[in-house]
């Protein structure tokens, strides 16, 4: 018995970043002014609205190129790849690069290591593209049904796409130890980390990147526009609507969500989103680093990247600025159950939570 299942791009369209990096490439246009490495800003990012209205207009003149039409059909020879279990491809992936992805929660040091791994490997970050080098792609998250969309599927869209970018920007760069280095800042690896496990390789690196709840959701205030008069939650920015987005996956309403504290929300994100790390998949690979935040440890890091990959280059100076505790001390002690239930789930698969590091409070 033989069944055939036909899907267009009708179901399956090619996403707005995807198109944007291919728009680039048959424009002949270089990569230039991506700012996702800014440690400092504090700017609402609006890059991805743009992106869907430009999409239509960029669309039509990748499809009217060679080079774009065949990335566009490679994307959908990886899907279907990924689709059936194609082992074969994915051994030919993984024996050519070599992932290191950096992974936390937003506003932990995750996009300064991920800019030194770059400058290690003699890449300008500017020249990087958002989606190729930050945390919005491939897309992942908590499990959604809506009309004309499975989230499981629309991951596995994006992460052929994001394997054809790979293709295309690091083919042909030079080799550490064998293999192409590929750094990516895989914020949202944590929804899936089986999936990206297996995908990217039983090789693949991960960093993660810990921070003190209060210290994390000052920092993410502060991103998306001032702690609301009221103290209760708001939904401002990308790191908000990813807050609501986790805790409606778990049950709680917007109207709830609008009568909240603040940090009580921001602290229930924090902890689903530690609690995933180890247990979706990720902790089943022994080659994963903790680094907390604080100035000295990730320059640290960083400084450790430049030698392993001989830049001669010097890291980057991370900032840091005042403790958490000298802004919201009454924080403090509500964040303190939490933080010891989630080292208590790490302890048990056995990843390393710093809690004393963690109680500096940067």
């Amino acid at each position: 018995m033989g069944v055939e299942l036909k899907l267009t791009d009708r179901e399956l369209p090619v996403s707005p970043a995807f198109v944007d990096f291919l728009a680039h490439l048959v424009d002949g246009r270089p990569f230039a002014n991506h700012e996702w490495g800014d440690q400092l800003s504090e700017e609402l990012n609006y890059a991805q609205r743009d992106l869907v209205e430009r999409a239509p207009k960029d669309a039509g003149r990748v499809m009217g190129h060679a080079q774009g039409r065949a990335a566009v059909a490679r994307s959908y020879h990886w899907l279907l790849a990924l689709l059936s279990g194609n082992q074969q491809a994915l051994r030919e992936l993984q024996l050519k690069f070599h992932f290191v992805n950096v992974i936390g929660i937003p506003r932990t040091g995750g996009s300064y290591l991920t800019k030194e791994l770059y400058r290690a490997l003699g890449i300008e970050p500017s020249t990087v593209h958002n989606a190729l080098a930050h945390d919005g792609f491939p897309e992942a998250g908590p499990f959604q049904l809506t009309e004309g969309a499975n989230s499981w599927v629309v991951s596995l869209q994006t992460m052929a796409e994001y394997l054809v970018m790979v293709e295309a920007f690091f083919g042909h760069r030079p080799r550490h130890s064998g293999k192409i280095v590929v750094p990516k800042k895989l914020t949202k690896g944590i929804y899936a980390g089986g999936f990206f496990h297996r995908v990217l390789g039983e090789a693949v690196e991960h960093i993660v990147t810990l921070r003190h709840p209060v210290a994390s959701c000052i920092s993410t205030y502060e991103k998306s526009g001032g702690l609301p008069a009221n103290g209760r939650f708001a939904l401002r920015s990308n790191i908000e609507e990813w807050c609501r987005r986790d805790l409606a996956y778990v049950g709680i309403s917007g109207e709830m969500l609008a009568q909240m504290d603040y940090f009580d929300v921001y602290l229930r994100y924090w902890e689903q989103y530690h609690l995933y790390i180890a247990t979706t998949g990720l902790s089943a690979n022994r080659d994963l680093k903790v680094v907390v935040y604080g100035k000295q440890r990730l320059e640290d890091m960083a400084d450790g990247f430049h030698r392993r990959y001989g830049s001669r280059a010097q890291p980057g100076e991370f900032k840091v600025f005042a403790a958490a505790r000298e802004k919201h001390p009454e924080w403090m002690q509500r964040a303190q159950p939490v933080i010891e239930r989630v080292a208590a789930v790490w302890e048990r698969v056995q990843l390393p939570f710093p809690v004393d590091q963690m109680m500096e409070a940067w």
